[in-house]
């Protein structure tokens, strides 16, 4: 008679299979037979296949055992008369017997499945657990893995033998699986030792740094800077609140204090195509205004900036911002915004009532003239209390163009963009109405890879006294050693009008970047 080598992770199905397709001797490593294919669910196997093994492997054994005591005479009287004694049922003790050392073998492996089970949970979770305990019916002898413990020691001898099942080569233990395959039904603890966890930042913004640092030489009697400083570290906080808005926060250290200099939340997913922005933002006046210190192309602010729109900050408001795309013929992307603040802002605006409030509308219009430059041209209209007199008022009016070219060839190493804002203030104050006019005009250009050079000319009126002009022009040179981090240099000339002073200035700047910091608008 052939008997099969049954291993616990096989189930009954598995079994039938095999011996359809191929009668395996004993002793051949179950892994080789055809057919033999991995259980469908780990944990039913781990459950199920031990105990289904084991009952089986006790049949085939008991029927292996009745067959080998058999006496192997020729067919004759004596064998014939043997036939019926061999073939003589056994007894209903004995199978009694036998099924309470099934139960209780079944108890033992559930008890054991059971304690190794939860210190693999407590192991993903990350707790320290004690070695897991043993039943007391378990053998003192080592277990291969994958084969049937040992009855218990209660057993008879002779039931124990005949229980024995045949041995079978050990397969290779199953891999320990990783912390993050632990069950869903147990949440996982706090890692040890203060390791980050999977799912640590889920719920966390993304976190950015950027140092901007100043170091400053010549003379300059009007416009004091000082020789070095750390001039503004931003900090940013971006996450998105949930499937319909996004917050974004822009912290400013300096070294004298901290300002807030955008906090804002955006609604993405409302009606009719509009994108809303409530909070304190940078407004969307010209093409520099909106942008943030870092990403200027030069490490100062032109002075139609400083002059017509209330000094080096520019315009920050508080007040909520609405924006939609307008389609357009052609190839061409154009964007209305429509913004209402609060109506102070230093230098510019003064509210003295509460219903005294700032307004700005602004146009623009995105082309591609090839597949290597594109244009945008921009339309701004502002106006607000200047706080002179109750009714006092500042209209400003702007025009913004940029032109870009960057080939597709050699884009990394040669690219070219030329900006430049016309801007006017028209400022109502005792004593009559000061019209001012500011502009600038700058180009930068890329030498190679990391390499830029460029230039800017400028020229803006004073706002409160538009008899006075400020001229200035400008030399930059700029080397990124990286994506986070970058040097600039700087040599400027300005003369101001009122003060008839002229300065001569070197600039240097270091910049650097640390966390993820979102992409500012283009």
């Amino acid at each position: 008679m052939t008997s099969y080598a049954v291993t616990p992770a096989r189930s009954m199905h598995q079994l039938g299979a095999r011996a359809r397709r191929r009668r395996q001797p004993a002793g051949m490593p179950p892994r080789q037979a055809r057919g033999c294919r991995a259980p469908a669910s780990p944990r039913a196997a781990r459950r199920s296949g031990p105990i289904l093994g084991l009952t089986l492997s006790l049949a085939w054994s008991v029927a292996a055992g009745a067959a080998a005591q058999a006496p192997s005479a020729p067919a004759s009287a004596p064998a014939a008369a043997a036939a019926p004694a061999a073939a003589r049922p056994a007894s209903p003790e004995d199978i009694a017997d036998l099924r309470q050392q099934i139960a209780a073998l079944r108890r033992d492996y559930e008890e054991r499945l059971n304690a190794l089970e939860q210190r693999l949970e407590q192991l993903a979770g990350g707790t320290a657990v004690a070695a897991a305990p043993s039943a007391p019916s378990a053998p003192s002898a080592p277990i291969a893995p994958g084969a049937p413990p040992a009855p218990s020691t209660a057993a008879p001898e002779a039931v124990q033998a005949a229980a024995a099942p045949p041995p079978a080569a050990p397969t290779p233990p199953a891999p320990e699986a990783p912390a993050a395959a632990a069950p869903a039904a147990f949440p996982a603890e706090a890692p040890a030792g203060g390791a980050p966890s999977q799912t640590s930042n889920y719920f966390n913004p993304s976190v950015s740094v950027i140092g901007n640092f100043l170091a400053v030489g010549g003379q300059n009697r009007v416009s004091t800077l000082p020789s070095s400083e750390l001039r503004e570290s931003e900090l940013g906080l971006q996450a998105i609140v949930d499937p319909y808005a996004r917050a974004d926060f822009f912290l400013s250290f300096g070294e004298h204090g901290v300002d807030v200099e955008e906090g804002f939340v955006t609604f993405t997913s409302l009606p009719e195509q509009l994108l809303a922005k409530v909070g304190r933002m940078r407004v969307t006046f010209g093409a520099v205004n909106s942008l943030h210190l870092h990403v200027l192309p030069w490490p100062d602010e032109p002075l139609t900036v400083v002059n017509l729109l209330g000094g080096e900050e520019g315009w920050i408001g508080t007040g909520v911002s609405v924006a939609r795309l307008l389609p357009l013929p052609g190839d061409t992307f154009s964007e209305l915004t429509a913004q209402v603040f609060r109506g102070d802002s230093p230098n510019l605006f003064a509210a003295q009532r509460r219903g005294d409030l700032a307004y700005n509308g602004h146009y623009r219009v995105f082309r591609d003239l090839s597949e290597a430059t594109n244009v945008t041209l921009g339309l701004s209209y502002a106006y607000g209390p200047n706080g002179t007199t109750l009714d006092a008022r500042t209209i400003l009016q702007g025009l913004d163009f940029t032109l870009r070219y960057k080939p597709l060839v050699t884009g990394l190493y040669h690219s070219l963009v030329v900006r430049g804002e016309v801007m006017r203030s028209l400022r109502g104050q005792p004593g009559g109405e000061q019209r001012a006019l500011g502009w600038y005009a700058s180009a930068d250009y890329q030498l190679a890879r990391r390499w830029f050079v460029g230039g800017r000319l400028e020229a803006a009126d004073r706002a409160t006294d538009a008899r006075h002009t400020d001229t200035g022009r400008a030399l930059i040179l700029t080397f990124w050693p990286s994506e986070f981090s970058q040097l600039r240099a700087e040599l400027r000339r300005r003369h101001y009008g009122l003060e008839e002073q002229a300065a001569t200035e070197a600039l240097f700047q270091l910049q650097f970047a640390i966390g993820a910091h979102g992409a500012h608008p283009f």
